[in-house]
């Protein structure tokens, strides 16, 4: 990890399961990777270059880029000066009850992986700042508010941003991902995959390439790295959750979490609210 480059994490004090990162890369390389919840970045200074789904993106300071729940992306600086941002990640229940507030059934979905809204820019800066305050009260207005005018102004609601379209690789890779999940620790070769769909293992990295644009190692690595991150969450130690999640060690795990989050599995273990206090306001 470069000494120069800044990270923190924390989690949200009325929304304990919306963690937030505040972060500035100079060298760091994200690779592919997912997250269970969406991801709001707010680029405040320098440029990222991402990869989001079948995106590809430049991100000067003041862009805003959203990821999907379960879309694969990426990130690298833009710029020789690296970039700095403030992220959210709020999940997909939180943003489906603030959509059903607002006359929604459905979670929303984000077609744009880059918005241009200075408006919105100054929202999310506003909630992310807030969420560090004493004052409780201003923490959740701030990001209710922030949270609404993105879905309000920039959702999709009609339906998912790019669809697989339904095929035999589409019906096999749903197998594919019922075995990972239900072996995740154990050794997850070729040749299992292509045994449970009753196929070559050729087919198999057709069927990968074909629904996610990935190979199964780069798949199988994302879902092993979710479940350490859970158990993390729930407590138990780096090594314990590095074994149990299919890893060959805690180092293994520490390495992998770096890559793919760009902050260590201790400081994300660390990552808890402030403790604040609500402001109570006597209407007249």
């Amino acid at each position: 990890m470069d000494a120069t480059e800044t990270r923190k994490y924390w989690r949200h004090p009325c929304f304990p399961e919306l963690g937030l990162f505040k972060a500035r890369f100079t060298q760091h390389r994200y690779e592919l990777h997912t997250h269970p919840t969406y991801v709001i970045a707010l680029i405040t200074a320098g440029c990222e270059r991402i990869r989001i789904g079948r995106h590809k993106i430049v991100a000067p300071a003041g862009t805003i880029a959203v990821v999907n729940p379960e879309e694969w992306h990426d990130g690298e600086q833009g710029a020789d000066e690296g970039w700095a941002y403030r992220t959210f990640y709020p999940p997909v229940p939180l943003m489906a009850g603030l959509a059903h507030e607002l006359g929604r059934a459905d979670a929303p979905v984000f077609s744009r992986p880059d918005i241009e809204d200075s408006d919105l820019a100054a929202a999310l800066m506003a909630a992310h700042q807030s969420s560090i305050s004493q004052d409780a009260t201003q923490a959740e207005t701030s990001l209710l508010v922030a949270l609404r005018r993105l879905i309000v102004r920039h959702g999709d609601w009609g339906g998912r941003v790019e669809e697989i379209e339904s095929s035999g690789s589409r019906r096999r890779f749903s197998l594919y991902e019922q075995l990972v999940e239900s072996d995740l620790g154990s050794q997850l070769d070729l040749q299992r995959f292509a045994d449970v769909a009753r196929v070559t293992r050729f087919q198999v990295i057709r069927d990968f390439k074909k629904a996610i644009g990935l190979t199964p190692a780069a798949y199988i690595r994302d879902r092993r790295l979710r479940r350490a991150s859970s158990l993390i969450e729930q407590g138990l130690g780096l090594a314990e959750a590095a074994i149990a999640a299919g890893f060959a060690d805690q180092s293994h795990l520490s390495r992998v979490f770096r890559t793919m989050h760009g902050m260590t599995p201790g400081m994300f273990r660390r990552g808890k609210p402030p403790e604040l206090k609500r402001v109570h306001i006597e209407m007249n």
